[in-house]
């Protein structure tokens, strides 16, 4: 089959979403699919080749300024006239935001339905994939005139995104799923599409598929600090916030140290300055570090934390990275509906701590460290713990549902 995947990384050139998509993309490749890649970039990060695919690159330098000066749009940063004034700074910047917000066009739907329309007429699809979030791919395929199949793979969610207000809310959702011809959905998102949930009149044609995450470690295996304790990820408020991690490292003591790599600082400046103050060169913070650096410092890790999503319907794909490098994993629940934790509890190395006092919770993890920390588990129980997580598996289950598309079970 001939498939063009659309993958959009001009606000966050590392994110996790487009990087799934190619790895979905190559695991089809090497069976044999023909694949191109339509890639929305920030005109700065080149994105990577893909072995077996073609790419085809359109660059939104434009958009990425208007991100950055605006800064997603999300709450708790700069004041507004204070990302407005940078906006206007900035004249592509402020070009792209006239077009999204006065015209209701922004070029990465305009420019990105012409290129799918392009492509397709060149050599047409049996199907065109767009990957969200970010969702501008899927309202370019949306309206696109094509010959094949309309495929949306939702690793986050719209409407029910609870990091950022979509617009439209459901109504909008439901038009844009109502223009495809099948949708990959998360676990997480099943009770939107169960009966009596918001999209239930789409049901029919939703699938569930897993984040391809679950890849064996490469090369040699580095020197491991057993009492180096890394996240890697993006802070988020109201989502994924840092102060009971920071407080628990600054209850648990000894010389145990805390690497926290990633952006969504600036939305926690006082909890960083009380960590930094109470944990010294205990606690380190070297920003938003690329994918290789993220990686080794995983890899060097003894042990990895993860911070649970508030929101329910959100599972952070990195999870499943955490567990195909075998280690063992810290986790800070966000509670009882914490999506992680069915996961969690499969992995043998794993604390899954639940929200309280940090001295408690330091107590039971002093005992766990000193009896976990550097150990780590074969690939092969990984792959067995989660075997729907592995490319192949997921390339497996996304032919499947194209060559019978049944109504999920929900």
């Amino acid at each position: 089959m001939r498939f063009l995947f659309v993958l959009d990384s001009v606000e966050a050139p590392a994110a996790a979403n487009p990087r799934l998509g190619r790895r979905l993309a190559a695991a089809l490749a090497g069976a044999g699919h023909a694949v191109t890649l339509l890639e929305l970039w920030d005109g700065q990060t080149p994105p990577p080749a893909v072995p077996g695919c073609r790419t085809e690159a359109l660059a939104f330098a434009d958009e990425a300024a208007m991100e950055r000066a605006l800064e997603g749009g999300a709450a708790g940063h700069s004041p507004v006239p204070l990302r407005l004034a940078r906006l206007v700074l900035h004249p592509q910047a402020a070009g792209a935001a006239v077009r999204q917000f006065l015209l209701k066009a922004p070029r990465r739907v305009t420019d990105t339905r012409r290129a799918i329309q392009r492509l397709d007429a060149r050599t047409p699809f049996d199907a065109v994939c767009a990957v969200a979030a970010p969702y501008r791919a899927a309202f370019a395929l949306e309206s696109a005139r094509l010959r094949g199949k309309k495929l949306l793979w939702q690793m986050d969610p719209y409407a029910a995104n609870q990091s950022y207000r979509a617009p439209g809310g459901y109504d909008r959702e439901r038009r844009l799923l109502a223009a495809m011809d099948h949708v990959f959905i998360t676990d997480q998102a099943l009770p939107d599409f169960a009966p009596g949930g918001p999209l239930a009149p789409l049901a029919g044609r939703v699938s569930r598929l897993g984040f391809p995450s679950l890849v064996p470690p490469e090369g040699p295996a580095p020197a491991v600090d057993r009492q180096s304790c890394v996240f890697c990820g993006t802070l988020y408020p109201g989502l994924r916030e840092p102060g009971a991690l920071l407080a628990l490292f600054g209850a648990l003591g000894g010389g145990w140290t805390l690497t926290m790599a990633g952006g969504g600082w600036d939305a926690f400046a006082a909890d960083r300055a009380r960590a930094e103050a109470a944990l010294g060169d205990r606690l380190r913070l070297p920003g938003p570090v690329p994918p290789d650096r993220a990686r080794a410092l995983e890899r060097s890790a003894g042990v990895l934390v993860s911070i649970g999503n508030t929101a329910a319907n959100q599972l952070p794909s990195k999870l499943f990275e955490y567990v195909a490098a075998g280690k063992p994993v810290l986790h800070l629940a966000a509670g009882d509906r914490d999506a992680a934790l069915p996961y969690l509890r499969r992995w043998p190395l794993a604390l899954c701590l639940a929200p309280g006092d940090p001295q408690a919770q330091a107590a039971a993890l002093r005992p766990w460290l000193e009896a976990n920390a550097g150990r780590q588990l074969p690939f092969a129980e990984a792959a067995r713990l989660y075997p729907d997580f592995t490319p192949g598996a997921v390339a497996a289950r996304f032919l499947q549902a194209l060559a019978d598309p049944a109504p999920e079970t929900l």
